[in-house]
Parts: C-alpha cells; sequence; structure tokens
C-alpha cells in the first residue's frame, strides 16, 4: 500500500503480517494486538496534534493498549531522586537553586537541568528546556523566568505517563514533525551516552539507531512514529519482581527478630556475644598484647621505684623507663606482622585458625601507635623531669646516689648530648617523618602540598621514608646499649627483645634471595581506565592460590621498589597475569614504560603488544620485570565455603577474577553431568564503561561454559542513571534489542548484560538468605573503604540462629 498521509488505523488481527515483516510481528503482536491495514498519518502522530477518530470499538481498544502502556512504563521520569516526595519540599528546593543560578531574573539554559534536579547532565537537559519551550511556545534564547520554570517542573512532575512520554518525543523530534528519523534517534543516543559518560556506546551511536529503526520501522519509511517508540518502550520496561522489595525486608526481618533481640537489655547481651564470636581472634590477640604492654610497664615501674634514684628523680625515672620496656617490647613486635612468608605458612597451620592473620595490617598500625605513645611518654618523662632533676641536685645527694655513673654532675645540655640523648632525638625526627608518610593521606597523595613539595606525598615517598626505620633500629640498639642509669650488659635488654624479630624480617627480605625470579612477559595490554594488564611466564615450583598477591619489581624504574598486586590468573592457569591500576608514581612510570612496546588495537582506548614474539624477541622490547612471593590474602579463605558472595568495587575485582578463573578452570575439567559443589555470585560495581574490558574474557567464558549456572556474574555501570530515568531509557532499550538479537551487551561488550546505578545490597542479601536458607555463606569484599561498614552490617542483620549465616571478609586498596 503507498503512503498517502491520509490513512487511519484499522484494528485487524488477521492482516497483522501485512504491514510489518516476521521478526517485527511477533514482537508487536505480543503487546499491542494492534495491526496497521492503512497506516496512520505519521504527522497525525505528533503530540498535542488530534489523532484519527476511531470506530467505537477499535477506540476502546487503542485505550486499552494505551493503559497497558502505562503500566508498563509506570516509573519513567526525568529528575533525580534527590527530593523528599513532598511535591512542596521539591519545589521549595528548585526555588532555592533558581536564586543561586538566574542572572537578572532568569534562569540560564545550560543551567535548568541542575536547578530542577538532574544535574549536570549536559546536552540532554539542553535539549529537555528546548523541547519544553517549543511546547509552551516560550522564547528561552536569553533564560526563563521563575513562573516559567514552574510551568516546565509542572510538566515534568505531572502524574500523567501520557505527558512524559509526550515530552520525551518531542525531544527527540527536534524539527517538530511528528516523526523520528534514524538520524534524530542518532543524535537522542549520543546525548543519552553523553550524560550517562558513555564514550564506547556513544561511538556505536549510528548502528544503535539503525537497530531501533530495524524493530520499528520495518517497511523503510525511514521514520517511526510517536506510538511506535511507546509501544517499544512498554516492551522494554522491567516488570515488577516478585521478590520483595528493601521496605518488605525490613518488616521481614523484625518478624524474623528472635526473643533475644526483643527486649533491650537481652538485646544488647547478645550482640555482645555474637560480635565476641564473630571477632574472638582479634579480641583475644588484643587482649594479650594490652596485658603484656601493662604488665612490662608495670614491672619496670615498681623496679626502678626500689632504686637509690627513685630519691632524686621520683616517679619521673619509673615512668621513663616503663614505657621504655614498652617500647622495647612494641619496636620488636611491630615486625612479626609485615613478614608475609611467615604469616602465609601459618595460614595453612593449626594457627591459622587462631591468629588473626587477615588483621596483619591494622595490628601492624595498632603497635605504632603504641610505639608513638610511648616514645612522647619516655621523651617528655626524660627531658622535662629526669634531666631537670639531676642537673639541679644538690651536689652533695648527687654524688652519694650517681658517684659511681658520674665523674661530674653534668649539666642539662650535657645529658641532651649524651649518647643516649642524641641518638633519642634523631630516632624522633626519623620515626616521625616515617610515621607521617604513612598515614593514609600521605601515602594515597590525598594531601595536596604546595609547590616544590607537590611530590612529595604518595606511595614512592612513603615506601622510602619507611625504610629510615632502618636507621631508627640502629640507633635504637646504640640508645639501650649507652644506658645511664642502668650497669651491665645482661641488663641492658634492648638487642635481646630485638634479636628473633630481627633475624626473622631480615630473612624474609635478604636470605630468600631464591623467591625474587625473573619472569618473561608474553604480553601486556593498557585498557582505558588507566588499567595495565601483564600476562608473563610462571616460574618452575610457583605455587599459588587464588587469592593471593605477589610483588613486581622493575628495575628500570628503581631497583629497590617492590610494589603488591593481585593475581588475576587461576592456579591451573599456565601463565600469571596481574592487573594493575595507575594510582601513583610507580604504576604510572611503569604503564608508561610499557606503553612504548604498546601498539593501538581497534581503539584508541586500548594498546596492546604482539604475544606472538618469542621471548627474545619480547625481552627485547618489554621493561624487565622481577616477581616475589605467593603471598597470602583474605580472599583464598573462600575455599571454606559451598556458597560464595563477591563483591568488588573497580580494580577491587581482581581477587575474585582469579576465584572465578579457578571455578571456571574445575567447570571444565569436570566430567559430564558432574556438578561441582559450588555457588559464587559476583557483583562488580564500577563507574566507567571501559572497566568492563579488563576482564571481558572471562565474562565471556562463564557465559560459554558454565551450563550449570554455578557462577552468577551482575555487573553494575554506577554512571548510568537508574532504571525509568529518560536519561537512560533509550540506552536500556537498545541494550534489551541488542542482547536478544546476537547475547552481546552493549555496554560491556560482553555475555554479561549490565545493570545500571548502583545494587540494592539489601535485596541482594535477602535473596541469597531465602535461596540458601540455613547454609553459610561467605561474604568477600574488596574496595574501598566506604562499604565496609553497610555490608558488616547486613551480614549481621540477616545472620540470625538457625538461619543462613553471613561471614564477611575483607580487603582495601
Amino acid at each position: 500500500m503507498e503512503h498517502d498521509g491520509s490513512a487511519a488505523f484499522s484494528i485487524d488481527r488477521s492482516s497483522v503480517a501485512f504491514s510489518i515483516d516476521q521478526s517485527s510481528r511477533t514482537f508487536l503482536k505480543e503487546e499491542v494486538s494492534l495491526s496497521v491495514t492503512g497506516r496512520l498519518s505519521r504527522k497525525s502522530s505528533r503530540l498535542g496534534s488530534s489523532r484519527q477518530r476511531l470506530p467505537p470499538n477499535d477506540e476502546s481498544r487503542m485505550v486499552r493498549q494505551r493503559s497497558s502502556a502505562a503500566r508498563g512504563l509506570d516509573g519513567l521520569r526525568f529528575v533525580d531522586r534527590v527530593v523528599t516526595g513532598k511535591e512542596g519540599d521539591a519545589w521549595m528546593a528548585i526555588e532555592k537553586r533558581f536564586q543561586q543560578f538566574s542572572v537578572d531574573g532568569k534562569l540560564p539554559r545550560e543551567k535548568f537541568g541542575i536547578c530542577i534536579g538532574m544535574g549536570n547532565s549536559g546536552e540532554f537537559t539542553g535539549e529537555l528546556f528546548d523541547a519544553l519551550a517549543r511546547r509552551k511556545r516560550i522564547d528561552g534564547s536569553k533564560g526563563i523566568t521563575l513562573e516559567q520554570v514552574k510551568v516546565f517542573w509542572e510538566d515534568l512532575s505531572n502524574e500523567d505517563l501520557d505527558t512524559r512520554i509526550h515530552i520525551f518525543f518531542d525531544m527527540c523530534d527536534k524539527n517538530g514533525d511528528g516523526l523520528l528519523t534514524e538520524e534524530e534517534v542518532k543524535e537522542v543516543l549520543i546525548m543519552s551516552a553523553s550524560a550517562n559518560k558513555l564514550s564506547n556506546f556513544k561511538k556505536q551511536a549510528g548502528t544503535y539507531a539503525a537497530l531501533i529503526m530495524e524493530r520499528l520501522d520495518p517497511d523503510d519509511y525511514g521514520y517511526i512514529e510517536m506510538w511506535q517508540l511507546e509501544t517499544l518502550l512498554k516492551s522494554m520496561a522491567t516488570p515488577k519482581e516478585a521478590t520483595m522489595n528493601p521496605e518488605d525486608t525490613n518488616d521481614l526481618a523484625k518478624t524474623m527478630i528472635p526473643e533475644l533481640y526483643r527486649n533491650p537489655w537481652r538485646k544488647f547481651m547478645t550482640r555482645v556475644f555474637e560480635s565476641g564470636l564473630e571477632h574472638w581472634k582479634v579480641f583475644w590477640v588484643l587482649f594479650l598484647y594490652l596485658e603484656m604492654n601493662v604488665a612490662l610497664f608495670m614491672w619496670k615501674f615498681h623496679q626502678y621505684s626500689l632504686m637509690p634514684s627513685f630519691q632524686v628523680l621520683g616517679y619521673c625515672s619509673c615512668t621513663a623507663k616503663g614505657s621504655g620496656e614498652t617500647l622495647k617490647f612494641n619496636m620488636a613486635l611491630i615486625l612479626l606482622p609485615v613478614c608475609r612468608r611467615t604469616l602465609t605458612a601459618i595460614r595453612e597451620t593449626f594457627l591459622g585458625k587462631v591468629l588473626p592473620v587477615d588483621e596483619n595490617i591494622n595490628f601492624h598500625k595498632i603497635i605504632a601507635l603504641a610505639i608513638a605513645i610511648g616514645t612522647v611518654v619516655h621523651t617528655v618523662a626524660h627531658m622535662a623531669c629526669n634531666f631537670i632533676r639531676l642537673s639541679r641536685c644538690p651536689l652533695n645527694k648527687f654524688k652519694a646516689i650517681f658517684g659511681n655513673l658520674f665523674v661530674t654532675q653534668p649539666s642539662y645540655m650535657d645529658l641532651v648530648t649524651s649518647i643516649p640523648g642524641y641518638t633519642g632525638i634523631i630516632m624522633i625526627i626519623l620515626m616521625a617523618i616515617s610515621f607521617t608518610f604513612a598515614t593514609s593521606s600521605f601515602r594515597r597523595n590525598v594531601v595536596k602540598l604546595p609547590h616544590p613539595f607537590n611530590d612529595l606525598a604518595g606511595f614512592t615517598s612513603f615506601w622510602y621514608t619507611h625504610h629510615l626505620l632502618i636507621i631508627v633500629y640502629f640507633l635504637f640498639i646504640v640508645h639501650g646499649t649507652f644506658l645511664i642509669l642502668t650497669v651491665g650488659w645482661y641488663r641492658k635488654t634492648t638487642w635481646m627483645y630485638l634479636l628473633l624479630p630481627m633475624l626473622c624480617y631480615a630473612s624474609e627480605r635478604l636470605l630468600t634471595t631464591d623467591h625474587t625470579m625473573l619472569v618473561d612477559t608474553i604480553k601486556a595490554i593498557i585498557y582505558s581506565g588507566n588499567v595495565l594488564a601483564l600476562y608473563m611466564t610462571k616460574p618452575i615450583g610457583f605455587k599459588y592460590k587464588s587469592g593471593m598477591y605477589l610483588f613486581v619489581q622493575c628495575p628500570q624504574i628503581s631497583r629497590f621498589e617492590w610494589h603488591p598486586f593481585t593475581i588475576t590468573s587461576a592456579p591451573g592457569d599456565d601463565y600469571l597475569s596481574v592487573h594493575i591500576r595507575t594510582l601513583g608514581d610507580w604504576t604510572k612510570a611503569l604503564r608508561e614504560e610499557f606503553a612504548k612496546a604498546c601498539e593501538p588495537n581497534g581503539n584508541l582506548a586500548r594498546m596492546e603488544t604482539n604475544s606472538n614474539l618469542t621471548i627474545q624477541e619480547s625481552q627485547a622490547i618489554y621493561p624487565r620485570i622481577y616477581i616475589k612471593g605467593p603471598y597470602g590474602a583474605p580472599a583464598q579463605n573462600y575455599r571454606k565455603y559451598n556458597v560464595l558472595l563477591l563483591i568488588g568495587l573497580g580494580i577491587g575485582a581482581t581477587p575474585f577474577i582469579s576465584i572465578l578463573n579457578d571455578l571456571l578452570h574445575h567447570l571444565k575439567k569436570s566430567k559430564s553431568g558432574e556438578i561441582l559443589d559450588k555457588r559464587a555470585y559476583f557483583y562488580w560495581v564500577t563507574r566507567e564503561q571501559g572497566s568492563f574490558e579488563w576482564f571481558k574474557g572471562v565474562m565471556d567464558d562463564i557465559a560459554e561454559h558454565d551450563h550449570e549456572n554455578i557462577i552468577e556474574m551482575h555487573n553494575y555501570l554506577t554512571s548510568v542513571y537508574e532504571h525509568g530515568d529518560m536519561r537512560s531509557t533509550l540506552i536500556s532499550m537498545v541494550q534489551t534489542l541488542q542482547h536478544a538479537k546476537d547475547g552481546v551487551d552493549v555496554v560491556s561488550q560482553s555475555r554479561i548484560k549490565t545493570h545500571f546505578a548502583r545494587p540494592n545490597w539489601r535485596k541482594v542479601f535477602y535473596n541469597l538468605a531465602t535461596t540458601h536458607e540455613g547454609r553459610r555463606i561467605g561474604v568477600f569484599y574488596c574496595g574501598a573503604q566506604a562499604l565496609v561498614r553497610q555490608l558488616k552490617k547486613l551480614c549481621k542483620e540477616f545472620s540470625r540462629q538457625n538461619i543462613t549465616r553471613f561471614d564477611f571478609h575483607k580487603e582495601n586498596f
């Protein structure tokens, strides 16, 4: 039939095939039960224009069709969910922002999105502004008044779904002819991609626009109408899940509270008891540590209270010597938590079950704090009290008590410049520098120092300043050897405290040269997001478990720096791989060294080397790499659980990729029909689309080989607005169409479909608690510290007696 611009709808189910092809027929017939025997005038479907009159029966069917679409599109909105839900409160916030951004009583076009609560969505909010201005016939070239903003806001917040859809169509239909061409669809896709920071999607906007036209314009008219777009939006809308929403899970959690939790006192005591059960290894070690410090302090304090020097120095000498004894103990103990190879060996023994080896760094920090406190007490007691009393003591009393220790009575400066005095001062200075650069703000380069000190902060500064402690230990032994008030080598016990820990630490750093291995780089890939992936030869005898990490050194950058990175390959692989995020000066330098040997591969966001090079050729172009390890980490405890919840933020996915690779390795080797007694749920949350390319091969392998659904992957991209937001509506549409067509996700370019915004963690835990009722689930998290508290709280909340238990393990980068 020729299109003459005046044909009307005619409802005839038997003639569906007349106007749409076979692939689109099933799609539209299921959604609308509607046929077009005489095509509706394309311009008659323009928003706001009069529709063709239908016969009464046909008109009622159209109403039913639109009602169905409305139900499917429920929740589509333009503004962010940042308001209280009360219209008055929302408008008051808009008025406040209007006063902030308006110029001469008018709001500029570029500030419209921020003012109404859409954030800084760039072109998208600009086109929305233009569409609303066209609808209301308002000239917005010089801005709009507060009254006009209110008119726009009323349309955007209108509960009538049809109004919101019309606004969206008007925004797409820039020339106002009531038709959407492929070029117009492409422009809207580009705007949506920019608003959601999808650079790769933006490059493919033309392809995705053609996909939408292929679905909605099977007769190749070159345009689509509003009703067709509305129908497709309805088909793409996610149906309401049968699972409970967060409010329901909260209510259910209240009904599940055991009697022990209902009485406030019993609730407090039960929580204390459960906390003790959960952290008993930490508690008993901290209790023992505190008892040792108190015992040493009191023992030395009492000892010096009985000495003749007490008549002159009083409790100052007791305090100084008591704190000094704790310093000896802590300076020795602080080395043990960083003996990584020793801790790795302990993990596999009985001691690994009673010692909190996963908390070694936190324990290291606690001891460092104790050293700082002990140093301050020891120094103040000497310099503000002991030195003054010694130098001012009456001469006859001084000779009677200290005559066998001093030839003449020293002055205050004589005591300061003595060997114990100046070694103590130098130690304080070096420890202050080392401790300062070891703080999180300096180590992670959060502190922005003024020029020329701006390069001082960072991991490299932490690394080198921490090695100043080697000098501190040497001075500490000298300081303890030349004590003034202690006579006899057997009473000068500093070296006795330090001997064993220093030997243990030195053996790991100096004597285990056989564990420093030169590896050949097989392949290097530089991904967007500043991530360098290294694939290296696996040294003979190098055995490790998923979740472990190793240290990497590159002599071309520094011969002394070793940096830890999680192993991302599986133990069964014949190579080693690490994924390194460029966060500091050393990693940046490493990336630049490998970039010299990499070439662009398809797109500018990815560079890689040729894996077909021989070992001799590769070593001629690659920087030389040494490794040490492997070393234990919390993630390797995954073997204790049959059900795993793995949560990675950004590059924090690396320890879990090795675990997934290991599970895949067992799946591929398993016999036909054999089921692996493991279930893994992996949630990867990232804010950059290019991040998914890091582990695209793993995701595709899971989709191809995991027929028993052993592994569930849930990828979340936080830069994209959540489902229901108009800024991501067309992206969701394209995602569904493309995945149905060839099984590839348009965001990750893998077979694993990507979710938008952030996960609803409460719903995740609820689903796991009901699916695996009565099981013990290992929750493993790696990423920023911000999410730790929420996940730990949910683990406790959903862990109830005789129901599912969640055991939480974490790593922080």
